[in-house]
């Protein structure tokens, strides 16, 4: 996970790569797909004119730091834990289409507000066409997307995709 991203060997998804009946959005250096139970549609990255992201829990480092630790106690010790929160993704078209998507947190406790921040500007860059998916892809296939790096690699990660 590298801010809204989940990236693994094959895919990112913005948020948490669904599961079972989970809906959430894949990207891919073509464009964006709604996965999941009751969501369809795919757009190119041609045809989206903006895209917008609604209801993600921030949180400030140290919150986020705390409620991650609770979080992982809890599920390892009692099997109960949050469940990540959802949020919604909404895409517009060069046709005034819009889809509104929903996508769910990564991270339980809320993302942290600069990796926040970081991944909104990528997300904007993907839709004019500044920046590409296949660069995450291509990270995702080198690192394996077994691991999430520390913040400070998350953020310059970020940063380095979102300005070349």
């Amino acid at each position: 996970m590298i801010g809204l991203f989940w990236i693994t060997e094959e895919s990112v998804h913005l948020g948490a790569e669904p599961e079972g009946q989970g809906r959430g959005v894949r990207l891919t250096p073509e464009g964006l797909e709604a996965v999941g139970a009751d969501q369809r549609g795919s757009w190119a990255w041609a045809d989206v004119r903006a895209v917008d992201v609604h209801h993600v829990q921030v949180r400030a480092s140290t919150g986020w730091l705390m409620h991650s630790v609770a979080d992982t106690v809890l599920d390892l010790g009692a099997g109960i834990g949050e469940a990540p929160p959802p949020f919604e993704l909404h895409v517009r078209t060069a046709t005034d289409e819009t889809a509104e998507l929903t996508v769910h947190c990564a991270v339980p406790g809320g993302y942290v507000q600069s990796e926040y921040e970081l991944s909104l500007e990528l997300l904007h860059r993907f839709v004019d066409g500044t920046a590409d998916v296949a660069r995450l892809l291509e990270w995702g296939r080198a690192e394996g997307g077994a691991t999430t790096p520390w913040r400070p690699a998350r953020e310059a990660l970020l940063r380095s995709w979102a300005t070349n």
